[in-house]
């Protein structure tokens, strides 16, 4: 039962509220909240995301503590309960402590989010998404088994979930397992201490398709591994789908010849890091998908800056998002400076350069040799790519300056403080001239 006091109060706060703000501030932020409990000491009120309750307490505290009863340190005294966790914890379903993972659903476990049109497609994982495509069209007819490896946080496991989601789509008489591959080491130790190993023999064995992740963690697990590996070979000698994701090709891994073996017999296919215009197109898809107005020039910024991995990208557009929602604020490069700092001060981190470095890739880059850089050509086809040499040189490498032009095939400081300015002031303006700078200025730190 409510108590008339503090309830009444809110109401009082509330009305309050709706003569110092605008009516969309007012239906964003207020108008969904509910009052669960109020008592002469304390209101209890259900916010929909932790977004409103910091928003409440960022920039009305003081008014909540002139309506509201107090805590002993001064603060109003209310407990916020979040709608988005209630309504997640009503969503679980309570299994025994002792449950087997064979009794959940295979689909339970694929990711809803991980799906190939969620997939962002580019040169560094263009054949491994078309081999995914291809297995989940016809499984356990090409690329059986399909072992793919890469880097954390590069889309491995997104793609083995949207193989999964795949399949239970287009074949649905067909049983999935998707598995990381410590919870088939949990699944194993269960059934050895429960005596019921052959139960989860035929409940691997009966499957049509297996979906494992992260391989590399059964290195160095002799008895795990000798299970798994005649896991393997029952449902590959049946036709059966396999696909193995690892950190590490096969023959990299510390594991048996036997399992390595089995591993190599499809195909092993590598997912490489995005270039920089697939990180740009998976940010604005992932702002896209949280409602945030991202411009090409601030995807371009941090994916300049942010190029690790995928993970790492939509862990920019996350907290990014957040700030500016909860601040309401438009994105801009300086928001983007002063919410990621600490993120793109780690992803740029310089590493020790040279100039000889410098020249080899600017050479790559624009197709001309090393030695007429150095050289005295004043063609443009020359000239422009040894002021670009010359700007990246001054912009990464803190010897002096007359050193810097010493390099160059003696040119004077004079010449390359011209090239620098030259090429920085071009930079503002041409958008190619940019992206090919700093493209070449990661292939250097790379």
């Amino acid at each position: 039962m409510l108590a008339c006091s503090t309830q009444d109060t809110w109401q009082q706060f509330l009305e309050f509220i709706k003569q110092r703000c605008g009516k969309a501030e007012y239906e964003n932020w207020f108008a969904p909240i509910k009052v669960l409990e109020a008592t002469d000491s304390s209101l209890s009120i259900e916010v929909p995301n932790i977004f409103v309750r910091e928003y409440l307490m960022d920039n009305y505290k003081e008014d909540l503590a002139s309506f509201l009863p107090l805590k002993s340190n001064g603060d109003p005294s209310i407990q916020f309960v979040i709608a988005e966790q209630v309504a997640k914890q009503e969503e679980v379903v309570e299994l025994p402590s002792n449950a087997p993972q064979e009794d959940i659903s295979p689909n339970q476990s694929l990711n809803p989010s991980y799906t190939f049109e969620n997939f962002i497609e580019g040169p560094s994982n263009q054949f491994i998404k078309s081999a995914s495509l291809g297995v989940s069209h016809r499984p356990g007819k090409s690329y059986n088994p399909l072992f793919i490896h890469g880097g954390v946080g590069l889309g491995k496991t997104h793609l083995l979930h949207a193989i999964g989601h795949y399949i239970a789509k287009s074949h649905k008489k067909l049983r999935i397992e998707c598995i990381t591959t410590e919870g088939f080491v949990n699944d194993l130790v269960f059934h050895l201490r429960n005596k019921s190993i052959d139960k989860m023999k035929r409940h691997y064995r009966s499957l049509d398709v297996l979906l494992v992740d992260d391989i590399q963690f059964l290195q160095n697990r002799m008895n795990f591994e000798e299970e798994f590996c005649n896991t393997f070979e029952a449902l590959i000698n049946q036709n059966k789908q396999i696909v193995i994701t690892s950190d590490k090709p096969p023959g990299q891994l510390k594991l048996s010849e036997r399992m390595i073996a089995r591993m190599e017999w499809g195909l092993v296919a590598h997912i490489g890091v995005p270039d920089l215009e697939t990180r740009v197109a998976i940010l604005q898809h992932k702002a896209e998908l949280r409602g945030i107005s991202l411009s090409s020039k601030i995807a371009f910024f941090i994916a300049e800056h942010v190029f690790s991995n995928v993970r790492q990208l939509e862990g920019a557009i996350n907290k990014l998002g957040a700030y500016c929602k909860l601040m309401r604020l438009e994105v801009t490069q300086d928001i983007v400076e002063q919410t990621l700092g600490e993120l793109l001060q780690k992803t740029s981190q310089k590493k020790n350069v040279s100039v000889e470095t410098i020249l080899t890739s600017v050479a790559e880059m624009y197709n001309v040799r090393v030695s007429d850089l150095k050289g005295t050509s004043r063609a443009k086809e020359v000239a422009f790519p040894r002021q670009i040499a010359m700007y990246l040189a001054k912009e990464l490498i803190s010897d002096p300056i007359m050193k810097l032009a010493s390099s160059f095939g003696g040119k004077t400081h004079s010449t390359l403080l011209h090239a620098w300015k030259k090429i920085g002031k071009q930079l503002e303006s041409d958008e190619t001239l940019r992206r090919q700078v700093e493209m070449t200025k990661q292939n250097i730190q790379a």
